[in-house]
């Protein structure tokens, strides 16, 4: 009878969310004014540029069909200032996204501008066959930051590039080709590194990225294992379990399954283990403690190498940490860096030990002509300043908490606000149609709570297999007075969402 009644009351439950009628005890019903937004000191300047339909219809006919836009009528951004942009209208958002995960210390960040400003009225380029002191300052501020002995950097112009930097490096160190990376997993999507990346939106149906090979991934939230104790966030999944302290049964289940992979689809000597320490395009995904560790442990007894991909994670966005593989007590044979890393402006890096970089070079006459330019060197060199004057890694700890906490009360108030998850200002925000079942809130619904949201001010990101996760990473300079205007207007998105579910409007 009890198991009966059970069913009866989730029966009914997801009847009343189906009619949109369900919400948790204590929820406002409606938020029918938009949050007023904070004030900011920066006045855009006029756009001049041609009409937004002829743009558009540029966009249309010359542009790659591949690249998709966000929202129904895309965005034209004209100027951009710290954590603010404006529209080719003047109008003024809240961006949460940082062109994703990559204006980390803020859009025309002034110190950063007029370093760049001061080496374009000096030289753009020269190719690695010259020395420049720019980039080789840069180079030792960038391996101070490093634990030994990571300390050998070759520079690269983009995440993908780096990435197939390092699973060539990997492959001709260890002698071995086979490499394992997760499902849900990005690491770029050139001909090399399509093969790592496990999001099924960006593969391919041509022949690429051959001898790689895809693990489950440890997800404790909409995966097989997990519980409210499991992974290294201030907020937890509502799933229960029956870890212990220091014993966590999740991250046990995982590795099984990660030897499984390793006794059944590769060699018995392997390449290498590419992980990002967080996922991002997954959504934000993050892994029971004590799971990398145990995993870098069976690839080493295999022959390979380990990668931490910190392209999105790096650079202080945890907070705790400057690199996100320190998060989880781990050292990389490799890493590899970009996004923030030059604020925008395409630069990346591989780096790695002098017994790899050496057997590397050995084998491979690896160039780049662009890599390394002195505008790169001047450019990372004023990023890491301003991480460093502006106190952004601390800002990402106190602030990025701060925001984590305030998110929470939202899936504590909204049945579809499946799991609040993340670390400093690294935040997923996974919606569902229920908390019960787990599945997906559709793309439909996500596309209005998104384009109300952008309507109101506030640019948020998209993750997630299905696109249901919504990806917070803001510039690292964001405010709580910010932080708080940003959780107002998801929580008025939510509320008028489920008030047009009521109704029957969606």
């Amino acid at each position: 009878m009890a198991f009966l009644k059970v069913s009866f009351l989730q029966m009914s439950k997801r009847c009343l969310l189906q009619r949109g009628a369900y919400r948790k005890p204590g929820s406002k019903l409606s938020v029918h004014t938009s949050p007023k937004m904070p004030p900011c000191d920066f006045t855009p300047e006029k756009c001049e540029y041609q009409p937004y339909e002829h743009i558009m219809k540029i966009w249309k006919q010359n542009s790659s069909p591949l690249v998709s836009a966000y929202f129904q009528k895309p965005l034209l951004l004209h100027q951009g200032y710290m954590q603010w942009l404006f529209d080719h209208e003047g109008r003024r958002y809240l961006d949460l996204f940082s062109g994703i995960l990559t204006v980390g210390v803020g859009h025309c960040h002034p110190k950063v501008t007029a370093a760049a400003q001061k080496q374009l009225g000096r030289l753009w380029h020269t190719s690695p066959v010259f020395l420049h002191p720019a980039i080789h300052e840069y180079a030792e501020k960038l391996a101070a930051l490093l634990p030994k002995p990571l300390k050998v950097i070759f520079f690269m112009n983009s995440g993908s590039e780096a990435n197939d930097m390092a699973m060539l490096m990997a492959r001709s160190y260890s002698q071995n080709v086979d490499i394992i990376s997760f499902r849900g997993a990005y690491h770029g999507v050139s001909p090399y590194t399509i093969g790592l990346t496990n999001v099924g939106t960006y593969k391919t149906r041509t022949a690429s990225g051959s001898s790689c090979q895809a693990t489950m991934c440890p997800d404790v939230f909409r995966g097989p294992w997990g519980g409210s104790q499991c992974r290294d966030s201030l907020v937890q999944t509502i799933r229960k379990c029956d870890c212990t302290s220091g014993c966590c049964k999740a991250n046990s289940q995982y590795i099984e399954e990660f030897k499984n992979t390793l006794h059944t689809v590769v060699a018995k000597e392997i390449a290498g283990f590419f992980a990002e320490p967080i996922q991002g395009v997954n959504g934000v995904v993050q892994y029971p403690k004590g799971f990398l560790k145990e995993a870098f442990q069976l690839v080493r007894e295999r022959g390979g190498v380990c990668i931490a991909d910190e392209v999105q994670t790096g650079f202080g966005r945890l907070g705790t940490h400057f690199w996100g593989f320190q998060s989880h007590g781990i050292l990389p044979d490799i890493v590899t860096m970009a996004k923030t890393m030059g604020n925008g402006f395409p630069m990346s890096a591989v780096v790695t030990t002098p017994e790899i970089a050496n057997s590397f070079i050995k084998k491979v006459n690896h160039f780049s002509t662009f890599a390394g330019n002195p505008m790169a060197g001047v450019i990372g060199s004023a990023v890491l300043d301003a991480i460093k004057e502006d106190g952004l890694q601390e800002n990402s700890q106190e602030t990025g908490s701060y925001m984590l906490l305030k998110l929470a009360k939202l899936r504590d108030e909204f049945e579809i606000v499946g799991d609040v998850r993340g670390k400093g200002l690294m935040i997923g925000i996974e919606m569902v149609q229920d908390q019960d079942s787990r599945q997906p809130l559709p793309r439909k619904e996500m596309n209005l709570i998104h384009e109300d949201c952008k309507d109101m001010g506030v640019i948020l990101g998209r993750g997630g297999l299905f696109s249901q996760t919504f990806r917070i990473a803001p510039p690292m300079c964001i405010t709580k007075q910010e932080v708080d205007f940003a959780v107002e207007v998801l929580h008025s998105a939510l509320s008028r969402h489920m008030e047009k579910r009521a109704k029957g409007k969606l």
